[in-house]
């Protein structure tokens, strides 16, 4: 099929480079955000997908709006068969998802219905789910509501962060996402409407969410920190300033501390919790380098009355 697909972050690049090396598939150009400011200098920066397909020497369109007419007009004079769609980054209005003979079809990585928005994976993590996976859905104009053409299935690994997880996902689900376009060419695969029941919400997790409560229980901040790492990181405070947290390990042999009170020894610091401790894993104060979590306690020399939040 001639496809246009449509796709920003690193997470994408494991489709769309499995869609270039398909026999059966020819991409003609790909859409992306615009290009952004991103590292220390905040230099423009095409985004992952952009740099992917000018390699490859593909039309690369970057419209600030999906929507806006210049777009429409070129998506039309491309005349795609199908629009797949991973991790792109905007709303899609009816205007554009009339064009292409298949319409455009999303790799989401949850099983749909569970998980519709955009931020499965954190949530998934978050909330302590043991199976989650990817699935190929028809877009709607409602969110992640389409109609599924497939799955596959992933396990919550008890250590994962969000990253770990997307990280893999990306990967099955370009396998995915390449065999639902083949079955959709072949004229053999249809989408299955989604059931009504088992419906959940993964709004994105801003910086504010991502504030670790020290008076949760230990599970709950073992699973906040995680689903926010990478980004946009877990953090708290320590003597009024920001300190960035790694992934942490609960101790629940270790004694019982107060929630947020420290106590640091030679080769580990402990973090009390509603429960019991947890062990800090690498920490970044504000302005400072990521370090392991024993360096940091002998340079702050934690007292008795600090707490961390």
């Amino acid at each position: 099929m001639r496809l246009v697909f449509a796709g920003t972050p690193d997470t994408a690049l494991p489709s769309l480079r499995a869609l270039l090396d398909s026999p059966r598939h020819d991409v003609v150009a790909v859409v992306t955000r615009p290009d952004a400011q991103s590292g220390r200098g905040r230099k423009v920066h095409p985004s992952p997908v952009a740099e992917l397909a000018e390699e490859a020497g593909i039309e690369v369109l970057r419209p600030p709006k999906a929507g806006d007419p210049e777009f429409l007009e070129r998506l039309r004079r491309i005349d795609p068969d199908c629009c797949p769609v991973v991790a792109y980054g905007a709303l899609l209005p009816q205007s554009a998802l009339d064009i292409p003979r298949h319409g455009w079809v999303n790799l989401h990585f949850s099983l749909l219905p569970a998980w519709r928005g955009a931020a499965p994976v954190q949530h998934a993590v978050l909330h302590g789910d043991q199976i989650t996976g990817a699935a190929t859905f028809q877009i709607v104009r409602e969110l992640d509501a389409g109609p599924v053409y497939g799955v596959v299935t992933e396990e919550v690994r008890p250590a994962d962060t969000s990253g770990d997880l997307l990280a893999r996902l990306a990967e099955s689900g370009a396998g995915l996402l390449v065999a639902t376009l083949d079955g959709i060419e072949d004229g053999k695969l249809e989408a299955v409407p989604q059931p009504v029941d088992g419906v959940s919400v993964a709004p994105k997790i801003g910086v504010d969410d991502a504030r670790v409560d020290w008076s949760a229980p230990a599970m709950r901040v073992d699973r906040l920190i995680r689903a926010c790492t990478p980004a946009p990181g877990a953090w708290t405070e320590f003597r009024g300033q920001r300190v960035k947290l790694g992934p942490v390990r609960p101790a629940p042999d270790a004694p019982a501390l107060d929630p947020g009170r420290i106590a640091a020894s030679k080769n580990t610091v402990l973090v009390g919790t509603a429960t019991h401790p947890v062990e800090l894993g690498e920490v970044q104060p504000q302005g400072k380098r990521l370090m392991g979590a024993g360096e940091w306690a002998r340079g702050v020399r934690p007292a008795d009355e600090d707490r961390l939040g």
